[in-house]
This record gives structure tokens, sequence and C-alpha cells, in this order.
């Protein structure tokens, strides 16, 4: 299933490759503070591809908290989070925001909350690594 998102203005858009027609894609609503402020419900699926399109890099902002271990893509227009991206083991990990999908239906998401407090950074990334989409492109 090709699902594709977007920020508000467009400047930040995505395709995601998701294996099959998912019954359910999960919708975790992360509490740690960032996430809540900005309204981010992630989902992701380790056996999909994500390619990331980007009109105007400059209006992009890259934005790294507590560990720096994943970047959160906020337009600068528009304010809108897309993506997060965590470089691990050289390679590109990352979770898209639901709240950014085109033309995908709610009752397909199954939201639930999802806490990492005491979380260590090893932990954090292994979690990462077996859990976020593994194929990220680019372009």
């Amino acid at each position: 299933m090709l699902i594709r998102g977007r920020c508000h203005c467009g400047n930040i858009a995505y395709t995601l490759d998701w294996p099959g027609a998912p019954e359910r894609i999960p919708a975790r609503a992360c509490t740690c503070s960032f996430c809540t402020r900005h309204g981010g419900v992630w989902t992701a699926e380790p056996s999909a591809s994500l390619t990331l399109q980007v009109r105007d890099p400059a209006l992009v902002s890259h934005y790294a908290f507590e560990t720096r271990t994943a970047e959160f893509h906020v337009c600068a227009r528009c304010g809108v989070v897309t993506v997060a991206i965590s470089r691990i083991a050289g390679r590109d990990h990352a979770v898209v925001n639901v709240n950014t999908f085109e033309g995908i239906d709610p009752a397909l998401l199954q939201h639930a909350p999802a806490t990492f407090d005491g979380e260590g950074e090893e932990q954090r990334l292994a979690r990462r690594a077996r859990n976020w989409i593994g194929r990220v492109t680019c372009g």
C-alpha cells in the first residue's frame, strides 16, 4: 500500500511503501514534551520503505533534543512535523507522523500512547533499529 503524506504547505512530502494492505496501522502518541506539543503520532513498519521529498531544503528545520539520536523534520513555513530520522550503524531509520497522511481512512489507525521514559540510549537505538522504517531515501 502506498501512503502519501506531507506538511500543510507541501514543502516536505513523503511516500511510504507499506507492504501489503494493512488491516491496522499502529499510531503511537509519544508522551514526550516535543511530540505532545506538536501533535506527533508516529507509525513505522520495519519492512516498509520511505521516500522523502523536500521542495526547499532551506525551509526545513531539523530539531534534536535530549539524546540527540533522532532528528525531527519541521517545516519552517507551516510548522508541521512530518518525520523523525535516526541514524543507526550508518543507516537511516524513520517514523512518520500519521497526522500528515493524505487519503488514508482514519479507521485504519490503531491509536495507543507510547512512553519511553527511562529508556537508555543503547536500548532506544536498538528499539528503533528493530521497529522503525529501515529503508529511507531522500529524493
